[in-house]
């Protein structure tokens, strides 16, 4: 795989770019000196035509051509300049005479359309006309009329770059200043490649080093993969920062996602083992005493029968409580938004809450009271599950509150809301185990007691259920003086 990077691919491409361009420079420094070289020349010589006919009256007298006087002048010009071919041509532009060595010459008549702009000088130069030698090429010239003045007879018609001249061009095509500018523009090529190939890898390190990153990233397999982030620079944010930057920020949301997985897989197996744990218990104990009286039956006496059934029973209700609150919390975790919302007088469900568990209350010497004005709103959400709510808050602060303690259920209008806090003065939750109290199954160990029926459940539903309605529900508590539970419950606007 000899193209299996991005550099190499781009070094590929920029030395195909710079073979195609050093041959298209080639070929326009060649045609664009040789064109400077014959405009150059046919200017230097555009009146040369036209100094041969003035200064030789004899080409023509009596308005005809002198053919004699032409011959000598051929020669002469020859003599002088053996890179020049003079033709003598009529208003035609037949050839008549020539300079030209005799069965070299190979056409009998030349355009006369490019003569005439010449001599009117209305084309730009270089000028090229009809090569008498060759059929398939034209060569810059220098023209003028015969006679000079008046009706033309005919035309002197002079080559500036003959055979002879061609073959000095190749001649020079590998003298010592075309090798050495073919050398100059061959390490102008190879600097100019080089110059890009330096350029596309300071471009593309960056590239590299990402590259790298999400390498790394991958063969990490979940262990320290946080080392494992593009380094972005802040002053340069272009295409390459922002790519390493989304990485960096998908990475992180995949650790994320990754943690929690690993913290819900680990919850799940204390899940089980705590309903396993608490299936157990009164399973074994209820198994235990029904046993017992199948095989004591006739050994115990009536209040002993009553006591086992009894306990048997408690068992019983503790298992079914247990079950029915797993299924209840399994439903509000399927679920994302609630279904049967509606306003309704929130006041009016904590009284009817605190009057449920009054009587309750005064067994156990606890006051239990509703604190709220006439100014509260109607709350909007599902009356029967913000009735579980506080019905679990109510009886937890009833199961941890002492003899002669208080309970109170406040309503206070907020800003769009209604916030209610349930208060006791119980015996108050150590700091240590205060952010796990709505965690599944989870018990104040010092506070349980023997036989109570309790599944740990009852605060995890009432913060999924408060979580439902979009709000956040919080305790705050101190050892010996009681805790604060405190939730927000959305209101009806009015208009």
């Amino acid at each position: 795989m000899m193209l299996n990077t991005l550099y190499k691919k781009l070094a590929a491409v920029l030395f195909i770019v710079i073979c195609i361009t050093g041959f298209l420079l080639l070929i326009l420094v060649r045609y664009t000196s040789d064109m400077y070289q014959q405009e150059v020349g046919q200017k230097l010589n555009a009146t040369l035509a036209q100094h041969i006919v003035t200064h030789n009256e004899i080409l023509y007298k009596k308005e005809r051509i002198n053919h004699d006087a032409l011959k000598d002048i051929f020669h002469m010009l020859m003599v002088i300049n053996p890179n020049i071919e003079v033709y003598l041509l009529d208003v035609q532009g037949k050839i008549l005479a020539y300079s030209a060595p005799e069965g070299k010459v190979k056409r009998k008549f030349i355009d006369i359309n490019p003569i005439t702009s010449f001599i009117n000088k209305s084309a730009t130069m270089p000028v090229f006309g009809d090569d008498p030698r060759n059929p398939d090429r034209q060569k810059i010239f220098s023209a003028a009329q015969i006679p000079p003045e008046g009706t033309a007879e005919g035309f002197l018609y002079v080559i500036l770059a003959s055979e002879a001249y061609d073959s000095v061009t190749e001649m020079i095509e590998g003298s010592y200043i075309l090798r050495v500018t073919m050398m100059g523009l061959a390490a102008s090529l190879l600097i100019a490649l080089i110059a890009g190939l330096l350029m596309f890898a300071l471009l593309t390190g960056r590239l590299r080093i990402l590259s790298s990153t999400m390498q790394n990233y991958l063969r990490a397999d979940g262990d320290n993969t946080i080392e494992a982030r593009y380094p972005v620079k802040r002053q340069s944010i272009d295409e390459v920062e922002s790519l390493g930057e989304s990485f960096n920020l998908m990475a992180d949301r995949i650790d994320a996602q990754v943690a929690e997985l690993k913290n819900n897989d680990a919850k799940r197996r204390e899940l089980i083992a705590n309903v396993s744990h608490d299936l157990r218990t009164p399973l074994t104990s209820l198994h235990g005493y029904l046993e017992t009286l199948l095989l004591k039956e006739h050994e115990l006496n009536e209040e002993e029968r009553k006591e086992y059934i009894q306990i048997a029973t408690n068992h019983s209700k503790r298992l079914g409580q247990l079950i029915a609150e797993l299924f209840e919390l399994a439903k509000l975790d399927s679920v994302e938004t609630l279904l049967n919302v509606e306003p309704f007088s929130l006041g009016e469900l904590v009284q009817d809450v605190v009057y449920k568990f009054k009587l309750a209350a005064e067994e156990k010497g606890i006051s239990l009271k509703a604190n709220f004005g006439f100014d509260i709103p109607f709350a909007y959400g599902d009356i029967g599950l913000m009735q579980r709510v506080l019905d679990n808050l109510v009886d937890n602060a009833l199961r941890y509150t002492p003899k002669g303690g208080e309970i109170a259920v406040t309503l206070t209008p907020g800003h769009g809301n209604i916030v209610v806090r349930i208060a006791d003065t119980g015996c108050g939750i150590p700091n240590e185990e205060l952010n796990h109290i709505f965690d599944r199954f989870y018990r104040l160990q010092k506070s349980r007691q023997e036989g109570e029926i309790n599944s740990g459940l009852g605060l995890a539903i009432a913060k999924r259920i408060v979580n439902l309605h979009g709000g956040q529900i919080s305790a705050e508590s101190k050892l010996d003086k009681g805790t604060i539970f405190t939730f927000i419950m959305p209101a009806v606007q009015t208009a």
